[in-house]
Parts: C-alpha cells; structure tokens; sequence
C-alpha cells in the first residue's frame, strides 16, 4: 500500500472512530441521562474488577485523576458507587458498585448489546470475528499519550 492509500486509509478510520464515539455517547445519553459515559465505563470497569480504586481507573484508562475524581463523585451521588476501607490497609479506599449502580449497569448493558445485535445483525460470523480481532489490536496497542482521550 503507498503512502496516500495509507493515509486516506488512516484519515478514514480516524474520521470514522470519531463518529463511532459520537454516536456511543449519544446513545449513553438516551440510555441513561444521569450517566454519561465516560461514568458508565469507570461504573463498568469498577463492576468487572470486583472493585478497585480511583488511581487504578485513571491509570487504566489514561485519565487525570481530577476527572476520574469529577466522574466518582457524579456515580457516589446517584448511589451507583461506594467506598469500602481495603481490609488489609485502611488508608486505602475500594470502590465497589451499590446493588442499584449493578442494577443500572445490567439494564444498560442489555440496552447496549441489543443495540450492537440490531446493527450488526447482517453481518457474517467471519466478519465479526475479524471486526472484533481489529479492535482488540487497535486498543491494545495503547501509547503513553492516546490521541482523543475522553475528560
């Protein structure tokens, strides 16, 4: 592939990567008003982790810890997260999802798998499958400084 096929080839996926966050805080929003989601992820990444703590979410997902802090206190206020003292120090603080933050994420998540279903419905289970494999490699070949890092 040349140099122009390869650019109009990356200006096109970057186009498109935009467009597919757009629409996926779009939808959050329409899913869930009271959680956008920058807060869904933290809330779902909190959920799979069987709890963690804020230092772990900025570092995960390259973010500030003032925004990780924002985000926290918008979930802590809609009852969606707790904070547990770590029993082995209690300096540190566990986040950990409340029964209705688990409640609010099942729904939503359901919610979303639908929708994905929905728009992927047609296609074939190779394709899927490639489409799948791709993401896996785009995302984990994360750099030290993301190009549109979510605030």
């Amino acid at each position: 592939m040349g140099d122009d096929a390869r650019e109009t080839s990356v200006d096109v996926i970057q186009r498109e990567l935009t467009a597919f966050a757009r629409r996926a805080r779009s939808a959050a929003a329409r899913l869930h008003p009271d959680l956008p989601l920058v807060s869904y992820t933290l809330l779902a990444h909190i959920h799979d982790r069987l709890g963690c703590s804020a230092t772990d979410l900025a570092a995960h997902y390259l973010l500030d810890k003032s925004t990780v802090s924002r985000q926290l206190a918008g979930l802590e206020r809609l009852g969606l997260v707790e904070r547990r003292t770590e029993p082995d120090d209690h300096r540190v603080q566990v986040l950990h999802p409340t029964d209705e933050g688990r409640r609010v994420l099942a729904a939503t998540q359901a919610s979303r798998l639908a929708a994905y279903e929905e728009r992927l419905r047609d296609w074939s289970a190779e394709d899927l499958a490639r489409f799948a494999a791709y993401l896996v490699r785009y995302n984990t070949a994360v750099t030290s400084d993301p190009p549109d890092t979510p605030r």
